[in-house]
Order: C-alpha cells, then sequence, then structure tokens
C-alpha cells in the first residue's frame, strides 16, 4: 500500500462511483405523457419541439411514461415523489457508494464523515441517514447533509469534505470521507407538465433532467496508508454572483419542486467562468508547473447543466468540445442529473475511453471541475490527476456498466412492466465534435425558435 497524498494540503480522491438507474428515456417519452394528460397548447408544443434538440440521446430514470406514479389522474404529491425517492434513489445512492469503498479499499467502519446533498426530497431524517445506515456506517460517523445548493451540491459537498479533512487534519485525526449526492428528478415530470399547460410558459426541465448516485471517499492522508490516490485536490474556489438569488432556484411546491430560471442565467454563468478561474489559478498556480496556466492547457470537468452552459464555455474559455468530452458524454447518454452529475462526470473523465478522445491525444494531469447552483453559486476546483494505472478505470466502464449493480447483475427491483426495467444496450461511444453539435441543431427555419430558445433558456 502506498500513502495516500502527493500534495500540498494532502487532500486525495481515493474511490469514485456514479450509477444511474437501469431506465434510457428518449424523446418520445415526454410527448407520450404530455398527450396522455393535455391537450396540445403552443407552449407545450414549444417544449416537446426544444425537446428534440437538446442534444440529449436518453436520460437515465428509475421508470418510464409507463410507471405509475406518473400515470395517475392527478400529478404525484411530496409524499409520493418522497415514497419513490425513498424506495428507488436510496439502494442507487447505495452502490454507488459501495462502488467507491471497492475502489478505495476501504472498509465501512473505516468512514469517519459523510457529506450528502439532494434537491429532490427534503425529508427528515435525510437520506444520508439511510444510506450509512444500509452500508453498515459506524453510529459514531459525522453526518452533514446539505440543501439549497442544486447542481453545485457535487463540488459544493466536495468543498465541505475538505474543509473538515483539513480540520480532522489540524486535530492530528484521519479523515476518510464519503461524498454522496442523489436526485431522482425525472418523477417530477407531471408537475412540470401541468404547470406548463396552465402557465402556458416555456418550461424545458423535463427535458434536461434525469436521475443519479454519485459518490467520492476523500483523504485527508493523515493515519494508516491507502492506496494511491485517482485525483489530488488542490484548491477551490467558491463564490455567488450579487443579486442573482431570483435568477434560479428550486421552490417547494405541493406537486413537488419548481424551477425558478431567468433569461439571464447563461449569460450571468458566462461571464464568471473567467474571474472565477483566475481567482483559482492565483491560489494553485504559482505551484502549477509552467505548461498548466491557461484554460486550454486544462481537462475541464463542466457541469452540463444544458447544450448552452457547454457551448457557452468553450466560446468564452477558447476551449474545445474535446477538453470537456466526459461532460459532453454523460449530458449525451444521461442527461443533467443534477448535484450528481459532476462526480460521474470526474469519474468518467479519467476511463480509457474518454483518453482516446483527449485534444491532440494528449491527456492532461491537471483537470478543473465547474458547475453553477441557485444563488447563483458558483463553485470551482483544481484535480491532479493520477497519470498512473490507479488513474485510469482498467477496463473502463462502460454507461451498462454503470446502471448495474456491485455484483454485476441487472436491477431486479419490481418496475411496472418488467420488460421496461431491463438495461438498453449502451449506446457507442462518440468524440463530442461540432459535426455533432451542429446536427442536433440544423438551421431549419422550423427550428430556428428552438435554438434561440435554448440559447436563452437553460438549466444548470
Amino acid at each position: 500500500m502506498a500513502t495516500d497524498t502527493f500534495g500540498e494540503l494532502g487532500l486525495s480522491i481515493i474511490g469514485l462511483g456514479a450509477q444511474y438507474p437501469p431506465n434510457n428515456l428518449k424523446s418520445d417519452e415526454l410527448a407520450t405523457l404530455a398527450a396522455r394528460f393535455h391537450p396540445e397548447s403552443p407552449a407545450m408544443q414549444r417544449v416537446l419541439s426544444i425537446n428534440r434538440f437538446t442534444g440529449i440521446e436518453t436520460r437515465s430514470s428509475i421508470g418510464t411514461s409507463e410507471h405509475p406514479l406518473v400515470n395517475n389522474a392527478a400529478p404525484p404529491s411530496i409524499a409520493d415523489l418522497h415514497a419513490t425517492f425513498m424506495s428507488d434513489g436510496v439502494p442507487l445512492a447505495v452502490e454507488a457508494s459501495q462502488k467507491a469503498l471497492a475502489e478505495a479499499h476501504l472498509d465501512a467502519s473505516q468512514i469517519t464523515h459523510v457529506v450528502s446533498t439532494t434537491c429532490t426530497d427534503s425529508a427528515n431524517p435525510g437520506f444520508d441517514h439511510y444510506v450509512a445506515k444500509e452500508l453498515g456506517l459506524a453510529q459514531s460517523v459525522e453526518k452533514v447533509l446539505l440543501h439549497g445548493v442544486g447542481c453545485a451540491g457535487g463540488l459544493a459537498a466536495l468543498r465541505t469534505a475538505a474543509n473538515l479533512a483539513l480540520g480532522h487534519r489540524f486535530r492530528g485525526r484521519p479523515a476518510r470521507i464519503l461524498c454522496v449526492a442523489l436526485e431522482i428528478s425525472t418523477t417530477l415530470v407531471r408537475s412540470e407538465l401541468e404547470s406548463i399547460d396552465k402557465t402556458q410558459e416555456t418550461r424545458i426541465g423535463a427535458c434536461l433532467f434525469s436521475d443519479c448516485a454519485s459518490a467520492v471517499i476523500l483523504s485527508n492522508g493523515v493515519g494508516e496508508a491507502t492506496v494511491e490516490p485517482v485525483y489530488e485536490l488542490l484548491g477551490w474556489d467558491h463564490r455567488i454572483i450579487p443579486d442573482t438569488e431570483n435568477e434560479l432556484g428550486f421552490d417547494a411546491d405541493p406537486l413537488g419542486w419548481k424551477v425558478v430560471l431567468s433569461q439571464r442565467v447563461p449569460k450571468l454563468t458566462e461571464q464568471v467562468l473567467e474571474p472565477a478561474f483566475a481567482d483559482l489559478m492565483a491560489t494553485v498556480g504559482p505551484n502549477l508547473p509552467e505548461t498548466y496556466q491557461t484554460a486550454p492547457d486544462f481537462d475541464w470537468a463542466m457541469h452540463p447543466g444544458g447544450l448552452t452552459i457547454l457551448t457557452n464555455a468553450e466560446r468564452t474559455l477558447k476551449i474545445s468540445a474535446e477538453h470537456m468530452r466526459a461532460s459532453y458524454h454523460r449530458y449525451m447518454q444521461h442527461g443533467n442529473s443534477s448535484s450528481a452529475t459532476i462526480f460521474s462526470v470526474i469519474d468518467h473523465l479519467r476511463s480509457k475511453e474518454m483518453d482516446s478522445y483527449a485534444p491532440d491525444g494528449r491527456v492532461k494531469e491537471y483537470v478543473v471541475g465547474c458547475a453553477f447552483g441557485p444563488g447563483i453559486a458558483v463553485e470551482m476546483c483544481m484535480l491532479k490527476r493520477n497519470m498512473g494505472p490507479r488513474g485510469v478505470q482498467t477496463p473502463p466502464e462502460t454507461d451498462s456498466e454503470a446502471s448495474r449493480s456491485e455484483v454485476g447483475e441487472e436491477d431486479d427491483r419490481d418496475w411496472t412492466n418488467p420488460e421496461e426495467g431491463k438495461q438498453l444496450p449502451s449506446v457507442p461511444a462518440e468524440a463530442p465534435s461540432e459535426e455533432m453539435r451542429n446536427e442536433t441543431t440544423a438551421p431549419t427555419r422550423e427550428e430556428e425558435f428552438v435554438n434561440e430558445a435554448l440559447a436563452s433558456v437553460d438549466l444548470d
């Protein structure tokens, strides 16, 4: 066994795991539900048109358009949503955590803290209590559950874990911190469709969001040595864009949670990328090699809140789609799973599959992670990838494998239709080239309004 740190802070990610549910929703699933429960209307047609041009091929979900939860006369209540979150979501979080524990070669008893996040449930005790119980963590484990951080939740959890780890280091104590993000978003589809029908607003949350659980384990390097790190956490930057709390949010409603979104969001997030990166580099840049100074020098793990978020980042930072290859691939294959997406992207980035699409064939040793959340909050971090065997998935995990349990069996929970619960074949990976992106937004007259809507209405 080797020491689990090779940096100034001594903070290392030693295990990662992502778990997607078995159903892969195509765009026609949303149209099916809309036609089943609502009459045609201009707003509904606009949303369904946008749904065909998001760049998402499939969205991961705990069910399909035939699931009982979304087929009652009325949309499900918060109580109904919570019951499904617990029955179908918590097992995903347990499986993702087990993957991270297995890679870290840690026993559950060695976990000292749990930092969790979700924006699709709000019960007390939180879901982290039940994940800890299922994993068999010690009753003395210190738990923190973050709320109100939305899509930035994954990196907010990592930042919180880092500060806890440094606090334990100051006290001379080991910290092995499990960070867990869990989102069950697709169950909100009926509520969103009802809002579209009643308000005639163009609400595209039902087009983008998906379900996922993901986990990382952060070590502070104190105590018994563990396996070599997968990534080293070098530093982070957190900020709030002033006077933007009404621009992006997620409000409680009797029928779930409602996205609060203004047309200014894409522009606001685009404008903050360069100053946030500059501040991060002011902290960690002096300790980096001379070849890592500008944005294109790094690989980027950008939260894929929407296609516009990624394309705006390319233009602003002067990077290519290949720099964000794992972000594009997760977005295309699984959609936006809110807080759980970023750990999945960071995990996928170090796969051999993604290495084959590195810009100019050169994988970057340093990676910038970035996500946006309500507030508007901006989370950014700097990671150093272990370029040895520990930094690469061997063999690389495929999307099919990511949707299976630890023992490699397909999910055998009781879906409404047993055939719907079977894992669909994984879609072969394709380089996220400009041609591919242009293909999803062909400039026909009928689609021009779709492109305009996607440019001005986006979710992070």
